[in-house]
Protein backbone atom coordinates (compact mmCIF):
# COMPACT_ATOMS: atom_id res chain seq x y z
CA UNK A 1 0.00 0.00 0.00
CA UNK A 2 2.83 2.10 0.84
CA UNK A 3 3.73 2.75 -3.00
CA UNK A 4 0.23 3.78 -4.11
CA UNK A 5 0.35 7.50 -3.31
CA UNK A 6 3.76 7.45 -5.34
CA UNK A 7 2.27 5.64 -8.29
CA UNK A 8 -0.36 8.14 -8.36
CA UNK A 9 2.44 10.66 -8.63
CA UNK A 10 4.36 8.74 -11.27
CA UNK A 11 1.18 8.43 -13.20
CA UNK A 12 0.08 12.16 -12.53
CA UNK A 13 3.74 13.25 -14.50
CA UNK A 14 3.03 10.56 -16.83
CA UNK A 15 -0.34 12.29 -18.13
CA UNK A 16 0.60 16.16 -17.38
CA UNK A 17 3.73 15.39 -20.36
CA UNK A 18 1.72 13.24 -22.78
CA UNK A 19 -1.01 16.24 -22.29
CA UNK A 20 1.82 19.23 -22.53
CA UNK A 21 2.77 17.54 -26.16
CA UNK A 22 -0.99 17.12 -27.18
CA UNK A 23 -0.80 20.84 -27.32
CA UNK A 24 1.79 20.93 -30.24
CA UNK A 25 1.28 20.95 -33.66
CA UNK A 26 0.16 17.40 -35.05
CA UNK A 27 0.32 14.91 -38.41
CA UNK A 28 -0.63 17.36 -41.39
CA UNK A 29 -1.90 20.65 -40.00
CA UNK A 30 -3.14 22.80 -42.21
CA UNK A 31 -1.18 20.46 -45.18
CA UNK A 32 -3.66 19.69 -47.93
CA UNK A 33 -4.73 17.90 -49.74
CA UNK A 34 -3.99 14.83 -47.87
CA UNK A 35 -3.52 16.35 -44.76
CA UNK A 36 -1.85 13.85 -41.85
CA UNK A 37 -2.02 10.67 -39.35
CA UNK A 38 -4.55 13.54 -37.74
CA UNK A 39 -6.72 13.03 -40.56
CA UNK A 40 -6.18 9.48 -40.99
CA UNK A 41 -8.11 8.81 -37.79
CA UNK A 42 -10.68 11.96 -38.67
CA UNK A 43 -11.46 10.08 -41.65
CA UNK A 44 -11.74 6.73 -40.57
CA UNK A 45 -14.25 7.80 -37.79
CA UNK A 46 -16.39 9.49 -41.07
CA UNK A 47 -16.13 6.25 -43.04
CA UNK A 48 -17.27 4.01 -39.90
CA UNK A 49 -20.13 6.10 -38.92
CA UNK A 50 -21.80 6.79 -42.18
CA UNK A 51 -21.03 3.88 -44.36
CA UNK A 52 -21.97 0.06 -43.82
CA UNK A 53 -19.58 -2.13 -42.58
CA UNK A 54 -19.09 -3.89 -45.84
CA UNK A 55 -18.14 -0.78 -47.42
CA UNK A 56 -15.28 -0.16 -44.66
CA UNK A 57 -12.23 -1.37 -46.76
CA UNK A 58 -13.74 -1.46 -50.22
CA UNK A 59 -13.38 1.62 -52.63
CA UNK A 60 -16.67 3.12 -54.18
CA UNK A 61 -17.56 6.56 -54.55
CA UNK A 62 -18.43 7.15 -51.03
CA UNK A 63 -15.44 5.41 -49.59
CA UNK A 64 -11.73 6.68 -51.76
CA UNK A 65 -9.23 4.52 -50.65
CA UNK A 66 -6.36 6.68 -51.93
CA UNK A 67 -7.47 9.32 -49.32
CA UNK A 68 -6.50 7.28 -46.14
CA UNK A 69 -8.53 4.39 -46.88
CA UNK A 70 -8.67 2.17 -44.47
CA UNK A 71 -5.91 -0.39 -43.66
CA UNK A 72 -5.69 -1.29 -39.93
CA UNK A 73 -7.69 -4.37 -38.64
CA UNK A 74 -11.17 -4.55 -37.38
CA UNK A 75 -10.82 -3.78 -33.69
CA UNK A 76 -9.66 -0.51 -34.79
CA UNK A 77 -12.22 0.20 -37.30
CA UNK A 78 -14.72 0.03 -34.60
CA UNK A 79 -12.90 1.89 -32.55
CA UNK A 80 -12.77 4.44 -34.70
CA UNK A 81 -16.92 4.10 -35.20
CA UNK A 82 -16.86 4.21 -30.62
CA UNK A 83 -15.28 7.81 -31.10
CA UNK A 84 -17.51 8.82 -33.79
CA UNK A 85 -20.77 8.34 -31.95
CA UNK A 86 -19.41 10.73 -29.46
CA UNK A 87 -17.96 13.24 -32.28
CA UNK A 88 -21.43 13.35 -33.82
CA UNK A 89 -23.24 13.86 -30.28
CA UNK A 90 -20.77 16.68 -30.12
CA UNK A 91 -20.51 18.34 -33.29
CA UNK A 92 -21.99 16.35 -36.06
CA UNK A 93 -19.83 18.18 -38.47
CA UNK A 94 -16.65 16.83 -37.31
CA UNK A 95 -17.53 13.49 -39.11
CA UNK A 96 -20.10 14.51 -42.11
CA UNK A 97 -19.42 12.37 -45.23
CA UNK A 98 -17.06 14.33 -47.84
CA UNK A 99 -17.48 17.56 -46.52
CA UNK A 100 -15.72 16.95 -43.18
CA UNK A 101 -12.51 16.53 -45.39
CA UNK A 102 -9.74 17.91 -43.68
CA UNK A 103 -11.96 19.74 -40.80
CA UNK A 104 -9.56 21.63 -38.52
CA UNK A 105 -10.97 23.54 -34.89
CA UNK A 106 -8.85 23.83 -31.74
CA UNK A 107 -12.59 22.33 -30.40
CA UNK A 108 -11.77 19.14 -32.76
CA UNK A 109 -8.38 18.79 -31.84
CA UNK A 110 -9.39 19.02 -28.21
CA UNK A 111 -11.88 15.84 -28.87
CA UNK A 112 -9.23 14.23 -31.00
CA UNK A 113 -6.53 14.77 -28.58
CA UNK A 114 -8.88 13.59 -25.54
CA UNK A 115 -9.86 10.37 -27.29
CA UNK A 116 -6.12 9.12 -27.43
CA UNK A 117 -5.50 10.32 -23.40
CA UNK A 118 -8.47 8.25 -22.41
CA UNK A 119 -7.36 5.26 -24.15
CA UNK A 120 -3.82 5.48 -23.08
CA UNK A 121 -5.82 5.99 -19.33
CA UNK A 122 -7.23 2.84 -20.01
CA UNK A 123 -5.51 0.33 -21.44
CA UNK A 124 -1.45 1.59 -21.57
CA UNK A 125 -0.95 3.21 -18.40
CA UNK A 126 -2.45 0.58 -15.89
CA UNK A 127 -0.59 -2.46 -17.89
CA UNK A 128 2.32 -0.67 -17.09
CA UNK A 129 1.61 0.30 -13.70
CA UNK A 130 0.56 -2.95 -13.01
CA UNK A 131 3.91 -4.94 -14.91
CA UNK A 132 6.59 -2.61 -12.78
CA UNK A 133 4.68 -3.77 -9.45
CA UNK A 134 4.75 -7.44 -10.59
CA UNK A 135 8.47 -7.53 -10.68
CA UNK A 136 10.51 -9.55 -8.31
CA UNK A 137 13.55 -9.00 -6.62
CA UNK A 138 13.05 -5.03 -7.00
CA UNK A 139 12.41 -2.78 -4.03
CA UNK A 140 9.33 -0.32 -4.26
CA UNK A 141 11.43 2.11 -4.99
CA UNK A 142 12.89 0.72 -7.72
CA UNK A 143 9.00 -0.26 -8.83
CA UNK A 144 8.39 3.32 -8.90
CA UNK A 145 11.30 4.23 -10.89
CA UNK A 146 10.98 1.72 -13.34
CA UNK A 147 7.26 3.04 -14.42
CA UNK A 148 8.08 6.73 -14.54
CA UNK A 149 11.27 5.85 -16.75
CA UNK A 150 8.79 3.72 -19.51
CA UNK A 151 5.77 6.01 -18.72
CA UNK A 152 8.38 8.98 -19.80
CA UNK A 153 9.52 7.06 -22.54
CA UNK A 154 9.26 10.04 -25.68
CA UNK A 155 9.10 7.45 -28.84
CA UNK A 156 5.60 6.88 -27.88
CA UNK A 157 4.36 9.94 -26.56
CA UNK A 158 5.75 12.15 -29.22
CA UNK A 159 4.11 9.78 -32.17
CA UNK A 160 0.52 9.46 -29.82
CA UNK A 161 0.13 12.90 -28.97
CA UNK A 162 2.09 14.75 -31.06
CA UNK A 163 2.00 13.19 -34.35
CA UNK A 164 -1.16 11.35 -33.54
CA UNK A 165 -1.76 7.66 -33.52
CA UNK A 166 -3.35 4.91 -31.25
CA UNK A 167 -0.79 3.03 -30.65
CA UNK A 168 -1.22 3.05 -27.03
CA UNK A 169 -3.80 0.67 -27.62
CA UNK A 170 -2.08 -2.10 -29.28
CA UNK A 171 1.02 -1.56 -27.25
CA UNK A 172 -0.98 -1.58 -23.75
CA UNK A 173 -3.22 -4.56 -24.51
CA UNK A 174 0.42 -6.97 -25.92
CA UNK A 175 1.86 -5.75 -22.24
CA UNK A 176 -1.34 -7.22 -20.99
CA UNK A 177 -0.52 -10.22 -22.79
CA UNK A 178 2.98 -10.52 -21.63
CA UNK A 179 2.16 -9.98 -18.32
CA UNK A 180 -0.91 -13.15 -18.56
CA UNK A 181 1.20 -15.69 -19.95
CA UNK A 182 4.59 -15.03 -17.77
CA UNK A 183 2.35 -14.77 -14.33
CA UNK A 184 0.34 -18.02 -15.45
CA UNK A 185 -2.71 -16.69 -16.57
CA UNK A 186 -2.41 -17.96 -20.44
CA UNK A 187 -5.50 -17.66 -21.63
CA UNK A 188 -5.86 -14.38 -20.50
CA UNK A 189 -3.00 -13.33 -22.15
CA UNK A 190 -3.73 -15.33 -25.12
CA UNK A 191 -6.90 -12.93 -25.30
CA UNK A 192 -5.57 -9.63 -24.79
CA UNK A 193 -2.72 -10.54 -27.24
CA UNK A 194 -5.31 -11.38 -29.67
CA UNK A 195 -6.81 -8.20 -29.39
CA UNK A 196 -3.60 -6.31 -29.96
CA UNK A 197 -3.09 -8.45 -33.17
CA UNK A 198 -6.64 -7.11 -34.12
CA UNK A 199 -5.94 -3.82 -33.59
CA UNK A 200 -2.92 -3.44 -35.51
CA UNK A 201 -1.27 -5.91 -37.78
CA UNK A 202 2.48 -4.83 -36.96
CA UNK A 203 2.21 -6.48 -33.43
CA UNK A 204 3.03 -9.73 -35.99
CA UNK A 205 6.10 -8.62 -34.76
CA UNK A 206 5.57 -9.95 -31.38
CA UNK A 207 3.48 -12.60 -32.29
CA UNK A 208 6.17 -15.59 -33.04
CA UNK A 209 7.46 -14.97 -28.98
CA UNK A 210 3.86 -15.43 -27.57
CA UNK A 211 3.60 -19.13 -29.63
CA UNK A 212 7.04 -19.70 -29.17
CA UNK A 213 6.76 -19.53 -25.04
CA UNK A 214 3.24 -21.02 -24.83
CA UNK A 215 3.79 -24.11 -27.13
CA UNK A 216 7.33 -24.31 -24.77
CA UNK A 217 4.76 -24.44 -22.10
CA UNK A 218 2.90 -26.93 -23.46
CA UNK A 219 5.80 -29.29 -24.15
CA UNK A 220 6.78 -28.82 -20.76
CA UNK A 221 3.92 -29.60 -19.07
CA UNK A 222 3.26 -33.00 -21.92
CA UNK A 223 1.20 -33.16 -24.71
CA UNK A 224 -0.31 -36.26 -23.08
CA UNK A 225 -1.82 -34.67 -20.04
CA UNK A 226 -1.88 -30.70 -18.94
CA UNK A 227 0.27 -29.72 -21.51
CA UNK A 228 -2.52 -30.98 -24.59
CA UNK A 229 -5.64 -29.35 -22.18
CA UNK A 230 -3.81 -26.16 -22.51
CA UNK A 231 -2.78 -26.36 -26.33
CA UNK A 232 -6.80 -26.97 -26.57
CA UNK A 233 -7.70 -24.12 -24.41
CA UNK A 234 -4.79 -21.51 -25.97
CA UNK A 235 -6.44 -22.63 -29.74
CA UNK A 236 -9.73 -21.82 -28.93
CA UNK A 237 -8.90 -18.35 -27.17
CA UNK A 238 -7.55 -17.46 -30.18
CA UNK A 239 -9.74 -19.14 -32.89
CA UNK A 240 -13.09 -17.32 -30.90
CA UNK A 241 -11.39 -13.90 -30.42
CA UNK A 242 -10.68 -13.62 -33.82
CA UNK A 243 -14.19 -14.99 -35.42
CA UNK A 244 -15.71 -12.51 -32.65
CA UNK A 245 -13.46 -9.43 -34.31
CA UNK A 246 -13.95 -10.87 -38.30
CA UNK A 247 -17.67 -11.85 -37.84
CA UNK A 248 -18.85 -8.76 -39.77
CA UNK A 249 -16.24 -9.85 -42.81
CA UNK A 250 -16.52 -13.44 -43.02
CA UNK A 251 -19.69 -13.59 -44.44
CA UNK A 252 -18.40 -13.29 -47.95
CA UNK A 253 -14.95 -14.64 -49.58
CA UNK A 254 -14.28 -11.39 -51.18
CA UNK A 255 -15.18 -9.10 -48.11
CA UNK A 256 -12.41 -11.48 -46.00
CA UNK A 257 -10.14 -11.13 -49.02
CA UNK A 258 -10.07 -7.74 -49.44
CA UNK A 259 -9.82 -6.51 -45.43
CA UNK A 260 -6.52 -8.99 -45.68
CA UNK A 261 -5.28 -6.95 -48.98
CA UNK A 262 -5.81 -3.87 -47.24
CA UNK A 263 -3.64 -4.94 -44.19
CA UNK A 264 -0.76 -5.96 -46.06
CA UNK A 265 -0.36 -3.92 -48.88
CA UNK A 266 2.40 -5.44 -50.93
CA UNK A 267 2.49 -3.28 -53.47
CA UNK A 268 3.36 -0.31 -51.47
CA UNK A 269 6.98 -1.47 -51.35
CA UNK A 270 9.97 -2.88 -49.48
CA UNK A 271 9.55 0.26 -47.37
CA UNK A 272 8.14 3.68 -47.26
CA UNK A 273 9.71 6.90 -46.51
CA UNK A 274 13.10 7.09 -44.87
CA UNK A 275 12.91 4.09 -42.01
CA UNK A 276 15.86 3.20 -40.23
CA UNK A 277 15.99 -0.79 -41.63
CA UNK A 278 18.24 -2.87 -43.81
CA UNK A 279 16.89 -2.60 -46.73
CA UNK A 280 16.27 1.50 -47.01
CA UNK A 281 20.04 1.72 -45.83
CA UNK A 282 21.37 -0.92 -48.48
CA UNK A 283 19.10 1.45 -51.06
CA UNK A 284 21.58 4.18 -50.19
CA UNK A 285 24.08 2.39 -52.27
CA UNK A 286 22.43 -0.22 -54.44
CA UNK A 287 18.51 0.53 -55.47
CA UNK A 288 17.08 -2.69 -54.78
CA UNK A 289 13.49 -1.84 -54.85
CA UNK A 290 14.44 -0.55 -58.97
CA UNK A 291 16.73 -3.59 -59.77
CA UNK A 292 14.38 -6.44 -57.81
CA UNK A 293 11.42 -7.64 -58.89
CA UNK A 294 8.62 -7.14 -55.69
CA UNK A 295 8.19 -11.10 -55.26
CA UNK A 296 11.49 -11.25 -54.96
CA UNK A 297 11.96 -8.57 -52.37
CA UNK A 298 8.96 -10.16 -50.27
CA UNK A 299 10.60 -13.68 -50.41
CA UNK A 300 14.52 -11.70 -49.54
CA UNK A 301 12.89 -9.79 -47.06
CA UNK A 302 11.29 -13.17 -45.68
CA UNK A 303 14.42 -15.43 -45.89
CA UNK A 304 16.32 -12.78 -43.65
CA UNK A 305 13.66 -11.61 -41.12
CA UNK A 306 12.83 -15.73 -40.52
CA UNK A 307 16.79 -16.69 -40.40
CA UNK A 308 17.40 -13.61 -37.76
CA UNK A 309 14.71 -14.30 -35.61
CA UNK A 310 15.24 -18.53 -35.59
CA UNK A 311 17.70 -19.03 -33.02
CA UNK A 312 15.73 -16.72 -30.30
CA UNK A 313 12.94 -18.88 -31.16
CA UNK A 314 14.05 -22.14 -30.93
CA UNK A 315 15.77 -21.68 -27.41
CA UNK A 316 12.57 -20.24 -26.32
CA UNK A 317 10.51 -23.12 -27.13
CA UNK A 318 13.28 -25.30 -25.88
CA UNK A 319 13.62 -23.40 -22.55
CA UNK A 320 10.15 -21.47 -22.11
CA UNK A 321 10.87 -18.66 -19.21
CA UNK A 322 9.41 -15.27 -18.84
CA UNK A 323 13.07 -13.74 -18.99
CA UNK A 324 13.85 -15.74 -22.25
CA UNK A 325 10.37 -15.13 -23.39
CA UNK A 326 10.92 -10.19 -22.74
CA UNK A 327 14.33 -10.82 -24.89
CA UNK A 328 12.96 -13.11 -27.33
CA UNK A 329 10.36 -10.15 -27.79
CA UNK A 330 13.08 -7.87 -28.04
CA UNK A 331 15.18 -9.83 -30.88
CA UNK A 332 12.27 -11.12 -33.09
CA UNK A 333 10.67 -7.36 -33.22
CA UNK A 334 13.64 -5.95 -33.68
CA UNK A 335 14.27 -8.73 -36.97
CA UNK A 336 11.06 -7.94 -37.79
CA UNK A 337 11.89 -4.24 -38.10
CA UNK A 338 15.18 -4.17 -39.89
CA UNK A 339 14.45 -6.94 -42.55
CA UNK A 340 10.43 -7.28 -43.00
CA UNK A 341 8.85 -6.29 -45.82
CA UNK A 342 6.89 -2.39 -45.89
CA UNK A 343 8.31 -1.31 -42.45
CA UNK A 344 7.03 2.33 -41.34
CA UNK A 345 9.71 4.54 -38.78
CA UNK A 346 7.37 4.50 -36.35
CA UNK A 347 6.96 0.63 -36.27
CA UNK A 348 10.00 0.66 -34.26
CA UNK A 349 7.83 1.55 -31.17
CA UNK A 350 7.24 -1.89 -31.00
CA UNK A 351 10.75 -2.85 -30.22
CA UNK A 352 10.84 -0.03 -27.59
CA UNK A 353 8.00 -1.73 -25.80
CA UNK A 354 9.99 -4.64 -24.84
CA UNK A 355 12.89 -3.08 -24.23
CA UNK A 356 10.93 -0.95 -21.84
CA UNK A 357 10.48 -3.86 -20.26
CA UNK A 358 14.07 -5.03 -19.18
CA UNK A 359 14.81 -1.59 -18.25
CA UNK A 360 15.39 -2.68 -14.86
CA UNK A 361 17.35 -5.92 -15.82
CA UNK A 362 20.20 -3.85 -18.43
CA UNK A 363 19.30 -0.10 -17.90
CA UNK A 364 22.90 1.19 -19.74
CA UNK A 365 21.97 -0.37 -23.07
CA UNK A 366 18.34 -0.08 -22.84
CA UNK A 367 18.53 3.50 -21.99
CA UNK A 368 20.28 3.97 -24.89
CA UNK A 369 18.20 1.79 -27.23
CA UNK A 370 15.39 4.03 -26.91
CA UNK A 371 17.08 7.24 -26.82
CA UNK A 372 18.22 5.60 -30.72
CA UNK A 373 14.67 4.28 -31.20
CA UNK A 374 13.15 8.08 -31.12
CA UNK A 375 16.19 9.57 -32.47
CA UNK A 376 15.28 7.37 -35.72
CA UNK A 377 11.94 8.97 -35.89
CA UNK A 378 13.93 12.23 -36.28
CA UNK A 379 13.11 13.25 -39.91
CA UNK A 380 8.87 12.86 -38.90
CA UNK A 381 9.57 14.63 -35.87
CA UNK A 382 10.39 18.09 -37.32
CA UNK A 383 8.45 17.45 -40.36
CA UNK A 384 5.50 17.76 -37.82
CA UNK A 385 7.78 20.52 -35.87
CA UNK A 386 8.17 18.02 -33.12
CA UNK A 387 11.42 19.59 -32.14
CA UNK A 388 10.41 21.56 -28.80
CA UNK A 389 8.65 18.94 -27.40
CA UNK A 390 11.20 16.21 -29.05
CA UNK A 391 14.15 17.81 -27.06
CA UNK A 392 12.64 18.52 -23.64
CA UNK A 393 11.09 14.63 -23.45
CA UNK A 394 13.96 12.90 -24.26
CA UNK A 395 16.28 15.23 -21.72
CA UNK A 396 13.43 14.32 -19.29
CA UNK A 397 13.59 10.55 -20.10
CA UNK A 398 17.70 10.02 -20.03
CA UNK A 399 17.72 12.52 -16.36
CA UNK A 400 14.90 9.88 -15.60
CA UNK A 401 17.06 6.89 -16.03
CA UNK A 402 20.41 8.22 -14.94
CA UNK A 403 18.79 9.24 -11.58
CA UNK A 404 16.73 5.99 -11.47
CA UNK A 405 19.90 3.60 -12.04
CA UNK A 406 22.69 5.39 -12.32
CA UNK A 407 23.39 3.84 -15.97
CA UNK A 408 27.02 4.76 -16.09
CA UNK A 409 27.90 2.90 -12.80
CA UNK A 410 26.33 -0.45 -14.33
CA UNK A 411 28.55 -0.93 -17.08
CA UNK A 412 30.52 -3.86 -15.75
CA UNK A 413 30.53 -7.52 -17.38
CA UNK A 414 27.78 -8.42 -15.54
CA UNK A 415 25.76 -5.55 -15.45
CA UNK A 416 25.84 -5.46 -18.94
CA UNK A 417 24.65 -9.44 -18.71
CA UNK A 418 27.85 -10.04 -21.14
CA UNK A 419 30.38 -12.02 -18.40
CA UNK A 420 29.62 -15.56 -19.97
CA UNK A 421 29.84 -14.71 -23.66
CA UNK A 422 33.16 -12.44 -22.60
CA UNK A 423 34.38 -16.05 -20.24
CA UNK A 424 33.88 -17.91 -23.58
CA UNK A 425 35.41 -15.35 -25.85
CA UNK A 426 38.28 -15.35 -23.44
CA UNK A 427 39.34 -19.18 -24.07
CA UNK A 428 40.64 -18.16 -27.30
CA UNK A 429 41.52 -14.31 -27.01
CA UNK A 430 42.96 -13.79 -23.49
CA UNK A 431 43.03 -10.37 -23.87
CA UNK A 432 39.49 -9.58 -24.68
CA UNK A 433 38.69 -7.62 -21.13
CA UNK A 434 37.51 -4.32 -22.71
CA UNK A 435 34.13 -4.85 -23.86
CA UNK A 436 32.80 -2.83 -21.25
CA UNK A 437 34.84 0.03 -21.95
CA UNK A 438 34.22 -0.12 -25.65
CA UNK A 439 30.54 0.01 -25.04
CA UNK A 440 30.72 3.08 -23.11
CA UNK A 441 33.04 4.96 -25.92
CA UNK A 442 30.44 3.96 -28.27
CA UNK A 443 27.88 5.34 -26.23
CA UNK A 444 29.33 8.41 -26.00
CA UNK A 445 30.81 8.82 -29.70
CA UNK A 446 26.50 7.42 -30.53
CA UNK A 447 25.58 10.67 -28.46
CA UNK A 448 27.38 12.93 -30.03
CA UNK A 449 26.68 11.85 -33.50
CA UNK A 450 22.76 11.99 -32.64
CA UNK A 451 23.29 15.40 -31.41
CA UNK A 452 25.59 16.73 -34.21
CA UNK A 453 23.04 15.23 -36.95
CA UNK A 454 19.83 16.73 -35.22
CA UNK A 455 21.76 19.98 -35.15
CA UNK A 456 23.08 19.75 -38.59
CA UNK A 457 18.88 18.95 -39.55
CA UNK A 458 17.77 21.75 -37.78
CA UNK A 459 19.99 24.49 -38.48
CA UNK A 460 21.97 23.77 -41.85
CA UNK A 461 20.32 23.33 -45.42
CA UNK A 462 21.29 20.39 -47.03
CA UNK A 463 23.04 20.37 -50.87
CA UNK A 464 20.06 20.95 -53.66
CA UNK A 465 21.47 18.07 -55.36
CA UNK A 466 20.52 15.94 -52.22
CA UNK A 467 18.01 17.29 -50.53
CA UNK A 468 17.49 13.92 -48.38
CA UNK A 469 20.93 14.05 -47.05
CA UNK A 470 20.16 14.68 -43.21
CA UNK A 471 17.24 12.55 -43.06
CA UNK A 472 19.17 9.05 -44.81
CA UNK A 473 22.16 10.14 -42.39
CA UNK A 474 20.08 9.84 -39.51
CA UNK A 475 18.31 6.11 -40.72
CA UNK A 476 21.86 4.91 -41.66
CA UNK A 477 23.04 5.75 -38.36
CA UNK A 478 20.37 4.25 -36.26
CA UNK A 479 20.48 1.60 -38.69
CA UNK A 480 24.35 0.86 -37.55
CA UNK A 481 22.83 1.10 -33.72
CA UNK A 482 19.80 -0.89 -34.32
CA UNK A 483 21.81 -4.07 -35.68
CA UNK A 484 24.22 -4.21 -32.84
CA UNK A 485 21.65 -3.89 -30.57
CA UNK A 486 20.55 -7.10 -32.76
CA UNK A 487 24.06 -8.93 -32.26
CA UNK A 488 23.99 -8.10 -28.49
CA UNK A 489 20.31 -9.08 -27.32
CA UNK A 490 21.13 -12.37 -29.31
CA UNK A 491 23.99 -12.43 -26.91
CA UNK A 492 22.17 -12.52 -23.55
CA UNK A 493 19.50 -15.14 -25.23
CA UNK A 494 22.28 -17.63 -26.11
CA UNK A 495 23.72 -17.34 -23.09
CA UNK A 496 20.65 -16.90 -20.82
CA UNK A 497 21.71 -20.10 -18.84
CA UNK A 498 25.16 -20.05 -17.80
CA UNK A 499 24.78 -16.36 -16.92
CA UNK A 500 21.99 -17.36 -14.14
CA UNK A 501 24.28 -19.95 -13.44
CA UNK A 502 27.24 -17.74 -12.79
CA UNK A 503 25.11 -15.24 -11.17
CA UNK A 504 23.86 -17.79 -8.75
CA UNK A 505 27.41 -18.79 -7.93
CA UNK A 506 28.63 -15.56 -7.07
CA UNK A 507 25.43 -14.85 -5.05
Amino acid sequence: MEKLPFMTIVVLIGLIVRWTVSLHSYSGAGKPPMFGDYEAQRHWQEITFNLPVKQWYFNTSDNNLKYWGLDYPPLTAYHSLLCSYVANFINPDWIALHTSRGYESQAHKLFMRTTVFIADLLIYIPAVIFYCCCLKETSTKGKIANALCILLYPGLTLIDYGHFQYNSVSLGFALWGVLGVSYGWDVLGSLAFCLALNYKQMELYHSLPFFCFLLGKCFKKGLKGKGFVLLMKLACTVVASFILCWLPFLSEREQTLQVLRRLFPVDRGLFEDKVANIWCSINIFLKIKDILPRHIQVILSFCFTFLSLLPACIKLTLQPSPRGFKFTLVSCALSFFLFSFQVHEKSILLVSLPVCLVLNEIPFISTWFLLVSTFSMLPLLLKDELLMPSAVTVMAFFIACTNSYSIFEKISEEELQLKSFSISVRKYLPNFTFLPRMIQHLFLTSVMAMVLLTLLMVTVDPPQKLPDLFPVLVCFVSCLHFLCFLVYFNIILMWDSRNRRNQKKSN
